[in-house]
């Protein structure tokens, strides 16, 4: 067992910073190449240790700028419109491509990987929709759904 400081958060093995014990072959053939990791040496230490306080200031920055993001997508309702039957159930559906495409119509980029629908929307009516903008900072934007 060798002693490597991981550079990004490996999700078997531990958070960014953190200094743990694998196996050589592991290390030398799967973290060392994919820059994940480096060996735990002393300069290393220092180096991961800036590098550590660089990631955790971006990392307040990111989250503060998603929380103003958040506020201004929560106050948003995005209107949808699709073929439904008499009974109010779409032809099609809404998935989270169509409300990324929404939220690109009112000025706002978001990857549709980041929009969170357990299932496509498939009738209609106003549907709470959640966004992921960072990783402690969620959005709810409501989706509303009528007929063509």
């Amino acid at each position: 067992m060798i002693e490597v400081i991981l550079r990004e958060d490996v999700k078997t093995l531990g958070q960014a910073g953190e200094m743990v014990r694998v196996k050589p072959g592991y290390a030398r053939n799967y973290l060392l190449p994919q820059g994940l990791a480096y060996e735990a040496t002393e300069g290393n230490r220092k180096r991961i240790a800036a590098e550590t306080r660089a990631r955790a200031s971006r990392n307040d920055a990111e989250r503060s700028e998603a929380q103003l993001l958040a506020t201004t997508l929560g106050a948003l309702k995005l209107n949808l419109t699709g073929k439904a039957g008499e009974e109010g159930k779409l032809f099609g559906s809404i998935t989270t491509q169509d409300i990324a495409d929404a939220l690109a119509r009112e000025g706002h980029t978001v990857d549709k990987r980041r929009i969170e629908l357990e299932h496509p929307i498939k009738t209609l009516g106003e549907h709470p929709v959640t966004v992921r903008l960072h990783p402690d900072v969620n959005a709810e934007v409501r989706v509303s759904v009528t007929s063509e």
